[in-house]
């Protein structure tokens, strides 16, 4: 195929971008979660540092990665140039299937919740304005990637200014900080399983930095600019949840926030009568921003499958006029569109994403132990701070993950292994089309 992405994208839209698709839903809905299953609130703190040194970690490490693949599809070229066709495939099944789609799904649902927290809708019309919200960023990463970076851009920042006014309302009004983190009563009996379940929610709301390297085939001077985004994105957001949580505690007790349904919005509520309404406009934004992103990123793994002959072939079409892969942002869309009217609870859906994505970003991080005993480097690009210790913070952290989730969670990763299984007969069959 003869056609090529356009290179359009920046430095700091590709940061972000980085940014962006890290900073969702999850710091406004699962810090009540996480004090929940942990109680205290220096283990709190720790959960997020332990998230916060995932993605630093492997930002350094994918890092790399992008400075020798800048390719369509960032993470999906590492697992094919490092374990193969279908490795590949299977994580883009997955990205597809479940892991974007569904979080593309569930930032779009809580979009319109947090629409009817302003404007009251009944159940029928949140989910109308989910579906909206979802067709509106499809069309604006359909138009163009100038269009869907600016729009990361525009969303982003509204967002990081919106946090950092609750940071600051929280330490410098709040007077909760020291108890919740002074007390040592139970602070070292926390098992692996909680900080581990906890996690689930840490990792969730981490997860997406590595969504600047699917892009890698639109960015001016990818071999420079990919790990340098990437490694960026990583600290803003490492800075913001560790000071969004300490605001949240400044504000509210750990008792509270165990059982608060909206904890943003409790926190600002303690200090700002309309409280309630600017977390509701300001998780709106936050989230309708970050499903444009993953509407934007995700589809360059498709469009890269559909080149490579492993899935269909007309994904990797780019549209004459846009010069975008409309077909693999069409495919992801209606997808999640079925999926926002189909699925289960929210809590559920985030434990299969993190799951079945960390699983692949594990294998990702371990490719990079195989391109250097293969001695594949390129001259002047990124090599990854701290090697090999870096990584293997990243793949230990990781691992340590996924083995509790399977005990901590067997339906849902039980049901995310099956769904990946049924991926390989689905290969074998476009591997066999194809020859």
């Amino acid at each position: 195929m003869s056609q090529n992405l356009k290179k359009e994208i920046g430095f700091y839209g590709l940061t972000m971008i980085a940014v962006g698709a890290c900073i969702g839903s999850g710091v406004f809905l699962t810090p009540s979660d996480i004090a929940f299953q942990l109680g205290d609130g220096k283990w709190v703190i720790t959960a997020w540092l332990i998230g916060g040194i995932v993605a630093l970690t492997g930002a350094l490490t994918f890092a790399e990665l992008g400075a020798l693949f800048p390719e369509a599809g960032g993470v999906y070229a590492y697992l094919q140039k490092g374990f193969g066709k279908m490795t590949a495939f299977l994580y883009g099944w997955s990205i597809l299937t479940v892991i974007t789609s569904g979080a593309i799904a569930a930032l779009s649902l809580a979009f319109a919740r947090y629409v009817s927290a302003v404007i009251p809708l009944s159940n029928t019309a949140v989910l109308v304005t989910a579906a909206s919200a979802l067709i509106a960023v499809t069309l604006i990463n359909v138009f163009g990637v100038k269009m869907g970076e600016l729009f990361s851009s525009i969303f982003t920042s509204f967002k990081l200014i919106g946090i950092a006014a609750v940071v600051v309302i929280g330490i410098f009004l709040g007077s909760q900080l020291e108890g919740n983190v002074s007390s040592m009563q139970g602070a070292f009996d926390v098992p692996g399983s909680a900080m581990a379940i906890a996690l689930i929610g840490v990792l969730w709301s981490y997860g997406g930095w590595h969504h600047a390297s699917y892009l890698s085939a639109e960015v001016k001077n990818a071999q420079k600019v990919v790990p340098k985004a990437m490694i960026l994105g990583a600290v803003i957001v490492t800075l913001t949840y560790v000071l969004v949580n300490l605001a949240y505690m400044s504000l509210l007790t750990i008792s509270e926030m165990r059982v608060s349904q909206a904890v943003a919005a409790d926190a600002l509520d303690k200090v700002i009568p309309i409280g309630a309404i600017l977390i509701a406009i300001l998780i709106a934004v936050s989230t309708f921003g970050t499903a444009g992103i993953y509407t934007l990123s995700a589809p360059r793994i498709y469009f890269a499958m559909g080149r490579d002959g492993t899935f269909f072939p007309w994904l990797a079409k780019i549209h004459p006029k846009f010069g975008t892969p409309m077909n693999a942002i069409l495919l992801q869309s209606g997808w999640a569109l079925i999926l926002l009217f189909f699925w289960g609870t929210f809590e559920k859906l985030i434990t299969y994403v993190v799951f079945m994505d960390w699983i692949f970003m594990t294998f990702g991080a371990i490719s990079l132990f195989v391109f250097r005993r293969r001695g594949i480097r390129k001259a002047n690009t990124y090599r990854t701070i701290g090697y090999p210790l870096t990584p293997i913070i990243f793949i230990g952290i990781s691992s340590w993950f996924i083995i509790y989730t399977i005990i901590g969670r067997p339906v849902q990763a039980i049901a995310g292994l099956i769904l990946l299984a049924i991926g390989i007969p689905v290969y074998l069959f476009f591997k066999s089309q194809n020859k």
